[in-house]
């Protein structure tokens, strides 16, 4: 998927600023939901091969695609809610905030956008809901990849305060190396408590470990 079918489709329509939003880290047990907002150009000279849903992709390929989107992209944003939110308010409200502070962090504004998955956003903008966008619809998959390769570059320089939960490795998610370091050593400040509550038992990690 790296044609624009959609927001040509929409520019024929009259709509000609079309934002694809696309969140990352729903799932993870540490760490904040980092979420995209693009509008990409539709021109086919503008076009960028191998946009796709940023988990199919390569870490070097995502990487050299992040760099050609924030290039070419008529604007860009990225916006990530912390876990204090997430255990607030839950991480379905999390991430609609989270897209939602993407949307109106676009130097332009759009007037259409597309949203990743069966997610209804706060906002004053025609929008549409499309179900695996990230595979289908060239901003959406645009937006996947610079949120993406945002959290995982957040979540590796975390290592550096936590080295103990192989953060660079599991960007967070539940691997058997993160839950056996809470089980060990506790919960750190960027973990999720509604989500470790399972296995953790109330310990916090007070010291750092040797580096």
């Amino acid at each position: 998927m790296d044609i624009p079918v959609y927001e040509r489709e929409y520019a024929g329509k009259g709509f000609f600023a079309v934002a694809g939003v696309d969140e990352v880290g729903r799932g993870p047990l540490a760490g904040p939901v980092v979420c995209a907002a693009v509008i990409m150009p539709s021109e086919e000279e503008y076009r960028i091969e191998g946009i796709n849903d940023s988990k199919k992709l390569s870490k070097a390929k995502r990487e050299a695609l992040a760099e050609q989107i924030k290039k070419t992209a008529r604007a860009y944003a990225i916006e990530e809610v912390g876990e204090e939110t997430i255990d607030e308010i839950n991480i379905l409200q999390a991430t609609r905030l989270c897209m939602k502070r993407a949307v109106e962090s676009l130097r332009i504004i759009p007037d259409m956008v597309l949203v990743d998955g069966v997610m209804t956003l706060d906002i004053a903008i025609p929008q549409r809901s499309i179900v695996q966008g990230d595979a289908l619809v060239y901003s959406i998959g645009a937006a996947s990849i610079l949120a993406k390769v945002y959290r995982d570059a957040l979540m590796a320089k975390y290592r550096e305060e936590f080295p103990e939960y192989g953060f660079e490795r599991n960007a967070g998610y539940g691997t058997k190396e993160h839950i056996a370091a809470i089980k060990e050593v506790g919960i750190c400040r960027i973990h999720r408590k509604t989500f470790v509550k399972n296995f953790w038992d109330g310990k916090v990690r007070t010291s750092p470990a040797n580096i």
